[in-house]
């Protein structure tokens, strides 16, 4: 027999709240609701009940009911009397006595989010990593109430040794003293490549810490992925000896993530080094933000609102009178911005020296190339390549940067060379292994289909991937080791014997007495990609894989193949001068003229035809805002794909573009929009990125 149908219970929401008795002392807690809507970005007043008279301080996690249902927040104030003249909702409860959102971090957080238009819960998402109860109550509240300090291993303080790797540079000694006595300088490092060992990147922002530490101030670094990250952390350990400093990251198990960020809260350590998440890190008395590579895309966070690591720390430096230092072997355009703007002041080594410093650079197909090698002058590994790395596998291990990973991730017509589409998604197709069959990327189906432009059904590889060029080789050097880096499987160091090294740009490994010769193949893949930052991106790549060979006074070269010969590209011409300034003043001066981004202000708006236009329509924006499109977004472009990589649905984008004065109205503008959708509940999602150069691809 069933059981008797019982009585729905009523909304927890609509059941009358019984009256509790309110806290006597500044009864009224002011609260920040951690939502992603733009209608809630606002404070909102609560009651604080007895109970929690002394736990519901500024800066604490609280639970609050908004609209019916219970929400996560954070108490930023309390006060005496409300400026709302109804009745109060009372917090539901503490969720925790740690005041984790402290004034400093909330001010930081405000200004993100104004920055890039969006919300305060959205930046507190980032900021702030979630609770884990255990690593509360494990880690004491006062430093050295565990003994003597320790960092995430567990070990004890060594004695502290120096280095000189800012020997090499003009100002460095003169940044290091404006460090060890309290100053706030602001600079443009351009690290030196080939640096002997003990003077490398690493032990240059090592010494900038253990200067800044000396004068009783925090520090914080930044660099773009693990491997640096342990580079790092052994000149840190070196130099300073253990215990001085905690590593912050994402990909941290959530106990020693949170024990990392509440070490530097509690101030049980004034060094903090992390990834991308940790620029938001709560240092104590914080005298130095720096961090590595500003060009690497691991620092732009690919969640909203978007925010970059180099606007972060420049807000945490600019609101809490830190110095500032970005350092890398190349130099973005938005960094030589701020130079030109006079916000940071140059340090670099004298060109003459840090050219002799540098590998030589050979572009191969130049000069009698042509004449003596024929077609293998232009060949996928020409054959001056093959015999730099030849010679050069005499001495050591022999790097070769290959642009894309896969076997052949692009092909194309035999007969009219249109690239290849999947008949089902039009996606691009591709092989992905030796002997594989043609594959689409995005959907799977193998297979392909006679071209649409002219019919043919033969095909052709337009680009070489990492797996192929080990293939080729390993036929090519039958007698050498030959290693792969990519992704699934990174090397970190590789050792000082003859190897032939495969890497993709960015997962290069460290030769423990550098590389005797790099061998950059395929540069038109990297100086033809359809965006704004190509040849910028390209020069970085290049630098950074050259930064890793030895001297030419050791007999160090680099190989540059795949570019048009005897023609005048920047990008090349900075490689073989070893010049990233002049590159980077160069290509800012044309963006200016052509009002391009970073000298202009830009937001990226993409979401659905009807509803994008309406949207943009709708905007109240300030005199001077230019708008681009709609457009349809490219079928390869990320914001085009679900998040299986499958093709969605189709999108158009809109570009505005303002001088940099209108920023903040424009900024204002959008946000107003987001809102106002938000409230109308309106069904079509529309993505607005503010500052990214990827709408211009």
């Amino acid at each position: 027999m069933a059981p008797a149908p019982q009585r729905a219970r009523p909304s927890r929401a609509l059941q009358p709240r019984a009256v509790q008795p309110r806290a006597e002392v500044d009864p009224v807690a002011v609260v920040r609701v951690a939502s992603p809507l733009p209608q809630l970005d606002r404070a909102f007043e609560y009651s604080v009940p007895a109970g929690c008279e002394t736990s519901a301080v500024p800066g604490v996690r609280v639970k609050v009911v908004l609209a019916g249902r219970t929400v996560d927040g954070f108490v930023v104030q309390r006060r005496s009397e409300p400026e709302h003249s109804g009745a109060l909702t009372p917090l539901s409860r503490v969720v925790s006595p740690e005041p984790v959102l402290t004034p400093d971090l909330l001010s930081v957080v405000r200004a993100v989010a104004a920055r890039y238009g969006g919300t305060t819960g959205d930046v507190l998402r980032l900021a702030i990593p979630p609770r884990h109860a255990r690593a509360e109550k494990a880690l004491p509240v006062a430093p050295g109430a565990d003994g003597a300090a320790s960092d995430t291993s567990g070990g004890t303080v060594d004695e502290p040794a120096r280095s000189t790797a800012w020997g090499g540079y003009p100002a460095g000694a003169s940044f290091l003293r404006r460090l060890a006595v309290g100053q706030r300088p602001w600079a443009a490092w351009s690290a030196r490549p080939a640096a002997p060992p003990g003077q490398g990147w690493p032990e240059a922002l090592a010494e900038a810490a253990a200067a800044t530490l000396d004068a009783g101030r925090g520090v914080l670094i930044v660099v773009p992925d693990h491997r640096d990250l342990d580079r790092l952390e052994v000149a840190l350990v070196d130099l300073l000896g253990r215990g001085q400093h905690v590593r912050l990251t994402a990909d941290q198990g959530p106990q020693a993530r949170y024990t990392a960020w509440l070490r530097a809260l509690r101030g049980h350590v004034r060094c903090v080094i992390g990834t991308r998440s940790a620029a938001f890190a709560p240092v104590a008395a914080l005298g130095l933000v720096a961090w590595w590579d500003d060009g690497d895309d691991l620092h732009a966070e690919p969640r909203a609102p978007y925010p970059h690591v180099r606007e972060v720390l420049r807000v945490q430096a600019a609101q809490r009178g830190a110095a500032l230092l970005v350092g890398g072997y190349a130099r973005t355009v938005t960094v030589q911005h701020w130079v030109e703007r006079g916000v940071l002041r140059e340090i670099g080594s004298e060109d003459a020296g840090r050219r002799r410093a540098a590998a030589a650079v050979i572009v191969a197909g130049e000069g009698a190339d042509q004449e003596r090698d024929g077609p293998a002058a232009h060949a996928h590994i020409p054959a001056t390549a093959v015999r730099v790395a030849r010679e050069a596998l005499q001495h050591g291990p022999v790097l070769v940067q290959v642009p894309r990973a896969g076997y052949q991730p692009a092909l194309a017509c035999q007969s009219c060379r249109a690239p290849l589409r999947c008949a089902g998604c039009h996606g691009p197709v591709a092989v992905s292994v030796a002997g594989g069959v043609p594959a689409c990327r995005w959907c799977g189906m193998p297979g392909t289909a006679p071209c649409r432009h002219c019919g043919d059904t033969r095909v052709r590889t337009t680009r070489v991937g990492a797996s192929r060029t080990v293939e080729e080789l390993g036929r090519a050097f039958p007698r050498v080791p030959v290693l792969s880096s990519g992704s699934g499987h990174v090397l970190a160091t590789v050792g000082p014997g003859a190897a032939l090294v495969v890497a993709t740009p960015g997962v290069e490994p460290v030769a423990a007495q550098g590389y005797a010769a790099s061998l950059l193949l395929d540069g038109w893949a990297s100086l033809e990609r359809p965006v704004l930052t190509a040849a910028e991106e390209s020069l970085r790549r290049w630098m950074a894989a050259a930064a890793l060979t030895r001297g030419r006074d050791q007999g160090g070269r680099v190989v540059l193949c795949g570019v048009p010969p005897h023609s005048r590209l920047p990008a090349v011409e900075a490689l073989v001068r070893w010049a990233p300034e002049w590159f980077a003043a160069r290509e800012l001066s044309e963006r200016r003229e052509l009002s391009l981004p970073p000298t202009t202000w830009q937001a990226h708006l993409i979401g659905p035809r009807g509803a994008l236009v309406a949207a943009v329509n709708g905007l109240s924006l300030p005199t001077g805002v230019e708008r681009f499109g709609p457009l349809p977004v490219p079928a390869t472009s990320p914001a085009a794909c679900a998040p299986t990589g499958e093709p969605g649905p189709v999108l158009h984008q809109i570009i505005l573009r303002a001088p940099r004065g209108a920023a903040a109205a424009a900024t204002g503008a959008l946000f107003a929009m987001r809102a106002e959708r938000s409230l109308r509940r309106e069904s079509d999602q529309i993505i607005v990125r503010i500052g990214s150069t990827d709408a211009l691809s």
